[in-house]
């Protein structure tokens, strides 16, 4: 979709869903957290709109730049993790789920209103502004993926959180301690199954395999729904 266009172009189109949607999905983590209870985000000044409290240069800038470049099949970013003290919250158990749950949820409105406003410039009268046409798309896309992605249930990414909500207390415990070993299972799925699979002249990527088809499924879901409205 993007394959033609410019780095200059590329950082215009992509940055707002990518800022849009690592700024608030954390925000959502931290308002969540404060309304059930924790104010460690609120006491360090993270409920905030400002994106420079929010990002992280390696996430928020880095990383998808260094995807973009090389042109990888998936693209994510995201930003500094909001602090949330879980034995502060009311309801540990419950609210965990829903901080959790917040931040993906808020990726899928950003990509639901993305949508819509693709439906709408699409279906006006008159021309949209210049790549607006082409940033909603990106919004649409990028935010679909943060919402899938972190849905994964894996520690720490927040379906693993919402698991460990989920688990009966003993089987809680024992999941919570495969913490350590997330983000390597993480680099194993992004690049270390895929050398491999090149190695031996077979395809092993999981974000290709797994995440693509859900991804699109859900992207075409958002767009026919949005058409319907208009």
């Amino acid at each position: 979709m993007f394959e033609n266009l410019t780095i200059l172009e590329k950082a215009l189109i992509f940055t707002p869903g990518i800022l849009l949607g690592v700024v608030l999905h954390e925000l959502a983590h931290g308002y969540v957290a404060y309304k059930c209870g924790d104010n460690t985000a609120k006491n360090m000044g993270r409920l905030t709109l400002n994106p420079i409290k929010h990002m992280d240069l390696f996430g928020t800038f880095l990383l998808p730049m260094a995807l973009i470049f090389f042109k990888a099949p998936f693209l994510f970013g995201y930003a500094k993790p909001v602090p949330v003290a879980f034995q502060n919250l009311r309801n540990p158990r419950r609210d965990m789920i829903l901080v959790a749950a917040a931040g993906p949820a808020t990726n899928f409105i950003i990509a639901l209103l993305s949508g819509i406003g693709i439906g709408f410039f699409g279906h006006g009268s008159e021309v949209p502004p210049p790549y607006l046409m082409d940033i909603l798309a990106f919004s649409l896309l990028i935010n679909v993926t943060l919402g899938i992605f972190n849905l994964f249930p894996l520690l720490p990414l927040d379906g693993g959180r919402i698991l460990t909500g989920l688990l009966p207390p003993p089987l809680a415990r024992e999941f919570a301690k495969t913490e350590r070993f997330g983000f390597l299972i993480l680099l194993t799925l992004i690049i270390v199954l895929p050398m491999i699979g090149q190695l031996f002249s077979h395809e092993i990527n999981f974000f290709r395999e797994v995440m693509g088809p859900l991804i699109q499924r859900t992207v075409e879901f958002i767009l026919n729904l949005t058409h319907s409205i208009h």
